[in-house]
């Protein structure tokens, strides 16, 4: 390799790091203004696990009681169709 080769790649490899240090962070940060919200996601569109799904992405319906979504804190309750807690 030469060594231009070896610092172009030394340098994408850590703009890659820097970015999902940052992207990390900030997840993070969101989780305290944030709150799950059940029984409104569409299809599809669920965050993260449900009881009867296994990872994020899974919702079979829209509207599934136990799949939910991460949404600004004290807005779930203000959204028709929606519980704080899940419906399993």
């Amino acid at each position: 390799m030469t060594k231009n080769l070896k610092y172009k790649s030394l340098l994408v490899a850590s703009a890659m790091a820097a970015a999902l240090t940052l992207s990390a962070a900030g997840a993070a940060q969101a989780k305290g203004k944030t709150e799950k919200c059940y029984g409104i996601v569409k299809a599809g569109q669920n965050d993260c696990a449900t009881a009867t799904t296994s990872c994020a992405g899974t919702a079979t319906k829209d509207g599934q009681s136990d799949a939910w979504i991460y949404v600004p804190k004290g807005s779930c309750e203000k959204i028709v169709g929606s519980s704080l807690k899940s419906g399993k």
